[in-house]
């Protein structure tokens, strides 16, 4: 390259931005105003400088040119802005981004970053200066914009800033921290972007029949609660229900077998109007795969037992078996326990229940929720878990300045 073609070069554009973790997941966080004014608003500019955030497309799937980490759990973006809506803080938007495709997936929350919102928004002053205690607990009321929904923060405050480090510990994180709790208020319907969102059940069955080419016809319970979710049975996959990663994502027929349960799902209930449009709707809906309790050795080396937990469940995310259990697929998990006839709960042991305890592929998650049924109308009150969060880095992201370029 000569001299002048280097000088026509545009400079880097430095952006504010703040690396997290929350539970097992972590992204990059931005306030909306100091996003260029470009990606203040919905659309491709915004969508363009996210990916190139992330280091997306990348058809090595490394996100190396990125601050992504190439697995559905570290391509993620939020955007946090303080909120105009009666009795909220903040409002909260999430972009899962794709690892090797041009698109941001804006359908669905991501409920472990949910913990790191409150954090991240008392630390960069966008609370009333009076509302978070200087020791004790802050409430962050969080309007979730993906899924038009309310979340409840509840952090530790210490010495008048987000406590972030303590005992408690999540099994999916190597290292313990504070303990954040988080409530998801009246999660039974996946907001605008959701099919029938006016239904927890959008088929109105407990339990469906499924038709899948290649599979036949497997039972399923489809679910909207925290996101979409499509919970089958293991055994009528062949599987056991206490996989491990290695033993799904690298078996690329498993991995087809799943993307078309989830394809054929997402028409039944309602997301999409044909099969083909799943492959630009990774994030939604989700898959997972539930049997009874047994014995296993998760990730970690850790043995669990039988005893200790209510039933397995294994859940795909953006195509691969997600590592540990993702927050909104757990809000699900939850609330299709706590219904009598659902897959989720026969596999728990039956009857009704207002928490379950359930392994995954790193240990084990409890998560709680309030459900009633009202003239054989379920309504869903609160989910509720436990997480963690801390800032891992905060200052500027730096991208090529010709990245609306090409728009």
């Amino acid at each position: 390259m000569d001299q002048t073609q280097k000088m026509d070069q545009l400079p880097q554009i430095r952006i504010p931005a703040t690396y997290m973790r929350g539970g097992t997941s972590k992204g990059v966080f931005f306030n909306l105003e100091d996003l260029p004014k470009a990606a203040q608003l919905p659309g491709k500019a915004r969508d363009a400088l996210l990916l190139r955030v992330i280091g997306s497309p990348d058809p090595y799937e490394k996100q190396t040119d990125g601050m992504g980490g190439a697995t559905s759990s570290t391509s993620k973006t939020v955007i946090v802005s303080k909120s105009e809506r009666p009795d909220h803080d903040v409002d909260y938007l999430f972009g899962q981004v794709s690892i090797d495709q041009p698109f941001v997936d804006w359908s669905g929350n991501c409920g472990n970053l949910s913990a790191a919102v409150g954090p991240f928004a008392i630390m960069t002053g966008m609370l009333d200066k009076q509302k978070p205690p200087q020791n004790g607990i802050a409430e962050v009321r969080i309007w979730q914009d993906n899924i038009e929904k309310t979340i409840v923060a509840h952090v530790p405050m210490s010495n008048g800033a987000p406590q972030e480090t303590g005992d408690f510990e999540l099994d999916g994180v190597t290292f313990p921290a504070a303990e954040v709790k988080i409530d998801f208020m009246a999660p039974a319907d996946g907001g605008s972007d959701s099919g029938n969102e006016a239904s927890l059940f959008p088929t109105g069955n407990l339990v469906d029949k499924l038709k899948v080419p290649g599979l036949g016809t497997l039972k399923a319970t489809m679910i909207n609660a925290g996101i979409p979710t499509i919970f089958i049975n293991a055994k009528d996959i062949n599987r056991k229900g206490a996989e491990l990663q290695g033993d799904i994502n690298g078996d690329p027929d498993a991995l087809e077998m799943f993307e078309k349960i989830r394809a054929h799902g997402a028409v039944q209930m309602g997301l999409i109007n044909h099969i083909d449009e799943a492959a630009s709707r990774q994030h939604t809906p989700k898959v997972a795969f539930v049997a009874e309790a047994s014995d296993y050795v998760s990730s970690s080396g850790k043995a669990i037992s039988h005893k200790d937990i209510d039933l397995q469940v294994r859940a795909m995310s953006m195509g691969k078996l997600h590592h540990a259990m993702m927050g909104t697929a757990a809000v699900a998990i939850g609330t299709a326990a706590a219904i009598p006839g659902t897959l989720v709960n026969i596999a728990a042991g039956g009857g009704k229940r207002t928490s379950i305890n359930f392994g995954h592929p790193s240990g084990t998650l409890r998560v709680g929720a309030e459900a009633d049924d009202a003239n054989g109308q379920w309504d869903v009150l609160k989910v509720s878990m436990s997480r963690s969060a801390r800032v891992l880095m905060e200052g500027w992201v730096r991208v090529p300045g010709d990245v609306f370029s090409k728009l």
